[in-house]
């Protein structure tokens, strides 16, 4: 099953509707303050009724909007037409955003306000989501187009934003990834497999007024022989069965067995990456019983030949990941269709032996000298810092950096804590030492380390002015210890605190 009509590109049209969206201020603040807290959170549970419950019948063209656009709800002619004055009823016909229904128009896509935390804010049409019942009443087309969703938005966060020469998004859907890079790319090409979402990527970019180099053709196929500064992919992660009466949803599936697609791609992105050039992906994996994920994903970034800082963000068991993705299709449990979908995936995980599926953020470095390659594979599932990204950038600075320090240079700087760590000590009732001493984070990955009296001494003196070898010296003579001892843990621990932004140069 395929899906229907294409929107139209008309350049004039779609500047006449981009102006009629923001006079109507449909942005995402105005939108929520429109609809109220707890509508607009039901709606972000993809629960329409609180919402359709405020917006329904309403004549201001910011709740015309949201009712026509964000909800799906049928529009009479002459109220639509007042909400967008300058494209009129007419033009939003012509760019097939709408469709007349008897005396209403109702939307052929969902096109919703979407922004950033630098202050851009942007419009994002897509293909019609669940939510819209009048037009999806079965499940989803194997073609259709996402919006904005959970995986795009943690794509998103996660970028750094340093600007760069030449960017590229690859597989780009509806195009979210690359109106962020808009913002900080001199140029963007964005490619997809998917013909319907490079016509919504071109929408897109037309309805915000930016320009991409839209290609056609599957993974890094349409940009052979070329380099960029900084990739970014959402790409067809999901662990799918090649089986019979399995929809592969283009969206989603990229067509491998197993995790092939994000092993392929963390393999082979490197020869597309310029020097000092980051690829950030999402995906998934697989682990067998016994086997911890790091040597699955190790394996690859070994091959990748780049320095590897990668962050398993979650983890499921087979029929977790089997009930969320048939879920994601449209497919609604208690159903035979569902039972079967479930079934072919458990089928599929079986014949590998797999365990676990882990979800994860994949960051790729090209280093600009000759230096064996860093490679952090690390665990974070609680909450990390909104926006990522500046985490990420410091992060990569820091890795390269001490990539490229002997250990007596990492002991002759001066280090310092930084602005978001604190120290916690836990002691029995009446004992007057700790015997717990944490380092935790307030930023950032959120990460807690435990340190034993040298490491906390040497952290409590960490202000920017003496270096760490000064400092090591010191506190070996006074808790009298070996220097050679205090100095080999106090680098072992000095590199683990600088890369993950517990200390930062003065």
């Amino acid at each position: 099953m395929t899906s229907s009509a294409n929107l139209r590109i008309d350049p004039a049209l779609l500047e006449q509707l981009r102006e009629d969206l923001a006079a109507a201020d449909f942005r995402v603040d105005a939108v929520r303050e429109r609809l109220g807290g707890l509508a607009a959170d039901a709606l972000g549970r993809e629960q329409p009724l609180p919402a359709r419950r405020v917006v329904v019948g309403a004549s201001d063209p910011l709740g015309v909007l949201i009712g026509c656009f964000g909800l799906g709800l049928p529009i009479p002619a002459d109220t639509l037409g007042a909400a967008l004055p300058r494209t009129g009823v007419t033009g939003a016909i012509a760019l097939r955003i709408v469709e007349p229904h008897g005396a209403h128009l109702v939307a052929t896509c969902d096109l919703r306000p979407y922004g950033d935390d630098l202050g851009h804010s942007w419009w994002i049409a897509s293909d019609p989501p669940a939510l819209f019942q009048h037009l999806r009443s079965e499940p989803l087309p194997v073609d259709h187009v996402l919006g904005i969703g959970g995986a795009s938005t943690t794509l998103a966060s996660w970028t750094p934003r340093t600007p760069v020469a030449r960017a590229l998004d690859l597989g780009t859907g509806s195009g979210v990834q690359a109106l962020h890079l808009s913002g900080h790319a001199e140029s963007v090409v964005a490619t997809d497999l998917s013909q319907r979402a490079l016509r919504y990527a071109e929408f897109n970019a037309g309805l915000n007024g930016v320009e991409w180099d839209l290609r056609s053709g599957s993974f890094l196929d349409p940009v052979a022989g070329e380099t960029f500064d900084l990739i970014v992919s959402n790409p067809p992660f999901v662990i799918t069965p090649r089986a019979e009466g399995v929809p592969l949803y283009e969206y989603r599936d990229g067509g491998a067995a197993g995790d092939g697609v994000v092993a392929a791609l963390t393999k082979g992105v490197g020869a597309h990456l310029s020097p000092g050039g980051v690829a950030q992906l999402l995906g998934n994996w697989e682990t067998v019983a016994g086997q911890d994920w790091r040597e699955r994903v190790g394996e690859w970034v070994a091959e990748s030949g780049l320095d590897a800082w990668v962050v398993q963000r979650d983890v499921q068991d087979p029929a977790e990941y089997a009930e969320l993705w048939a879920r994601d299709g449209g497919h609604r449990p208690g159903t035979p269709e569902y039972d079967a979908l479930v079934g072919a995936w458990l089928d599929d995980f079986a014949t590998r032996g797999v365990s676990e599926i882990g979800f994860g953020i994949i960051t790729l470095h090209r280093p600009t000298s000759e230096r064996a390659p860093f490679v952090d594979l690390v665990e974070a599932t609680g909450p990390v810092a909104a926006p990522m990204g500046p985490t990420v950038a410091a992060g990569l600075a820091a890795r390269d950096r001490l990539a490229g320090m002997t250990d007596d240079e990492v002991l002759d700087t001066a280090w310092r804590s930084a602005a978001d760590v604190t120290t916690e000590t836990h002691a029995e009732p009446g004992a007057t030492d700790p015997n717990v001493i944490l380092l935790r984070q307030g930023g950032g990955l959120g990460r807690v380390v435990r340190l034993d009296t040298l490491d906390a001494a040497l952290v409590s003196v960490c202000d920017g002015e003496l270096t760490a070898r000064q400092s090591l010296v010191a506190i070996s003579g006074l808790l009298e210890r070996p220097t050679d001892e205090a100095l080999e843990a106090g680098v072992t621990l000095l590199r683990g605190l600088v890369a993950d932004g517990f200390l930062v140069l003065p």
